[in-house]
């Protein structure tokens, strides 16, 4: 049996949170340490669980449930399966939602050393063709019909993965293609690696040891209590990293881990009664879909415990009413899912504060510096970009050049023990006196989209490979909540005329759901400001100022010469839609959908409509009407009283 490779241990940190300088808060330098850490192993620890506790559950899959003993055999057969074509460090993409699948998949890989690379259950066909024109993938694991057309009509090796539960796979094979692959490898010691928005326009991987996972999990374990007897989400998109927080953790704690259902990541009433349903005691989940919860009654009779929250910046602190411990966590990629935490419990005196807490302080093996741009510590208070350094870090990204800009030394005269590289975030934040830090936003063009970090550039790149399109210049709008959306300006090429719904359709094949524009505006030119650069704030407002061109189905009904066959339900659906997607364009004809609409849209649409109009409909329910006029016809019928009798 062969274990995962690990990076070399690095020596455990014995320093404890902050930096005692001996002088003044006012004039100590933005450097904090975690307490100390050692790393562990990941896969040994459940291989523990799996000889101690045979018989436990595993993995609650709705009516199925598997015991460690079922998913150890499981990942055995499956790695058996792989050993004759998979070698310890190649990358295999992972084309599984949140599953029994996935996770079999997952113990399967660390078990044969590879480097587990989840792209999502539907990559677009572009993204993936660029991951591997890029990366040496090894193969592909999913459902056939899901693959990309190359590893459609490639070598299909079956996998006995599990095909009953929620999101499971109809089939599941291992797809091997003869063509020449890309030639950039994982690291040596990597366990798994996930893609980054890149500002090339094409996704960037970063690779990450078992050593630094096992830090995370240590800490997660030690601060949440995770232990057999307890059920942890499996929750988060398998595109992003906090998902093998949530998996390993479970795995490595005895508890049982419990798959969510698709749905609940476009209803927050649905993903309360699945966290009552399950009786989950643990949950992983991003801060936009936990928002809406805060500003209603908590739900009762909940046994969950612990929720970390994280994904983007949290604008408001728990209510009193709010039974679970919830943890604000903060963390790129780069730095192994989360970096920094602020623990909040409803019995606080700052419970139901409308005001944003802070992203924490250091996770154990974690150094936080905040510096200016020569790399050099700004004194506390002061604002600066953050750089992480300690068990954390990721190996790098596969791009040798990429790592060395990103993951520099320390500046040459700030002594920090055991700390040969610091990663560049690229955030601002400020260091409290304490050693916690407030996210103040980004330094650089990436901007976070519904808890996902989006390059702009890599937006605007995937716009300009359609040859309708000259250039394309993408800004952030947000409203006054804080929420942001993308508005694509196009400049098309010479003779070209492009609908922007044409030219939405064809970037979705490219991009992640949440890096899609909500809306495109057709443009003659863009405004430059002193420099010759495109003035990006005066192009964000004019698209404030005017109806971005939406993309049409039928003709839009205006609310201005509404006449009175109107509904109240499609007022309230129209116009809450057209203000969360920014677009006064959009009538009662368009499908939601197509019109930009994404989960976390569909979430506060119906927490809307819920608020509004004392209905509650479900995302499904918005998801199959044809249109909005659909969608409001339904509320209608579910609002309006039955006749006595009926």
């Amino acid at each position: 049996m062969t274990q995962s490779p690990t990076a070399p241990a690095l020596p455990a940190m014995p320093l404890g949170p902050g930096l005692d300088t001996g002088t003044d808060t006012d004039t100590a330098p933005s450097v904090a340490h975690g307490p100390s850490a050692q790393p562990t192993r990941v896969l040994a620890r459940f291989e523990d669980w799996a000889r101690r506790t045979p018989q436990a559950p595993a993995v609650i899959d709705r009516t199925e449930t598997w015991t460690y003993q079922d998913l150890d055999a499981a990942a055995a057969l499956v790695a058996a399966d792989l050993a004759d074509r998979v070698r310890p460090g190649d990358l295999v993409g992972v084309c599984l939602d949140r599953s029994t699948a996935l996770v079999v998949t997952a113990v399967a890989l660390a078990r044969i050393g590879a480097v587990y690379l989840p792209l999502g259950p539907r990559p677009g066909e572009r993204r993936i063709q660029a991951v591997t024109e890029d990366l040496d993938i090894a193969c592909i694991i999913g459902d056939p019909a899901v693959l990309p057309a190359e590893h459609r009509s490639g070598e299909h090796s079956p996998l006995l993965l599990p095909t009953e539960g929620v999101n499971a796979p109809a089939a599941a094979v291992a797809a091997f293609t003869d063509s020449v692959r890309g030639t950039r490898r994982a690291p040596e010691g990597a366990l798994y690696a996930v893609l980054t928005s890149g500002s090339t326009g094409r996704p960037k991987a970063v690779a990450v040891a078992e050593s630094s996972l096992s830090v995370a999990l240590d800490w997660y374990r030690a601060e949440t209590g995770l232990a057999p007897g307890d059920r942890q989400s499996l929750l988060i998109g398998v595109a992003f990293d906090p998902h093998l927080l949530e998996l390993w953790a479970a795995l490595t704690s005895g508890a049982a881990l419990v798959p969510a259902p698709d749905d609940t990541r476009w209803d927050s009433h649905v993903l309360t009664d699945w966290w009552r349903d399950a009786a989950l005691t643990h949950a992983v989940a991003a801060t936009p879909t936990v928002e809406p919860l805060l500003d209603r009654p908590w739900p009762q009779n909940l046994k969950l415990r612990h929720l970390v929250v994280g994904g983007d910046r949290m604008r408001r602190r728990p209510g009193t009413d709010v039974t679970a411990t919830v943890h604000n966590a903060y963390g790129p990629a780069e730095a192994t899912v989360v970096t920094t935490t602020h623990t909040m419990r409803g019995t606080d005196p700052e419970a139901g504060d409308r005001t944003p807490p802070p992203i924490g302080t250091a996770l154990p093996g974690v150094t936080l510096v905040v510096t200016d741009d020569e790399g050099r510590p700004v004194a506390r208070g002061q604002e600066g970009e953050l750089r992480v350094g300690g068990h954390c870090l990721a190996l790098g990204y596969l791009d040798p050049e990429l790592t060395a800009r990103r993951f520099t030394p320390p500046a040459h005269d700030l002594a920090l023990p055991a700390i040969d590289r610091l990663y560049r975030t690229g955030d601002r934040v400020r260091m409290n006196a304490d050693g916690s830090l407030d996210f103040l936003g980004r330094l650089d063009d990436q901007v976070k989209i519904s808890g996902v970090r989006i390059e702009p550039v890599e937006v605007e790149a995937a716009f300009e490979q359609d040859p309708r399109v000259r250039t394309a210049v993408v800004t952030v709008l947000r409203d006054s909540s804080g929420h942001g959306r993308l508005v694509a300006h196009v400049r098309a090429a010479d003779g070209a005329e492009p609908a922007a719904g044409d030219l939405l359709d064809a970037v979705r094949s490219w991009l992640p759901e949440q890096a899609v524009p909500t809306a495109v505006r057709i443009v003659d030119g863009f405004p430059l400001d002193a420099n010759g650069k495109v003035d990006r704030p005066a192009l964000a407002a004019q698209a404030q100022a005017s109806a971005p061109v939406p993309p049409r189905t039928t003709t839009t009904d205006d609310l201005a010469d509404a006449t009175a066959t109107v509904t109240a339900s499609e007022r309230l659906v129209l116009a809450t839609v057209r203000d969360l997607l920014g677009r006064p364009g959009i009538g009662l004809g368009d499908n939601f959908t197509d019109a930009g609409g994404t989960s976390v849209v569909a979430a506060r649409l119906l927490a809307t409509v819920e608020r509004e109009a004392g209905v509650r409909l479900r995302a499904p329910e918005l998801l199959r009407s044809t249109d909005l006029r659909a969608f409001a016809a339904l509320l209608d019928q579910r609002r309006t009283p039955r006749p006595e009798g009926a």
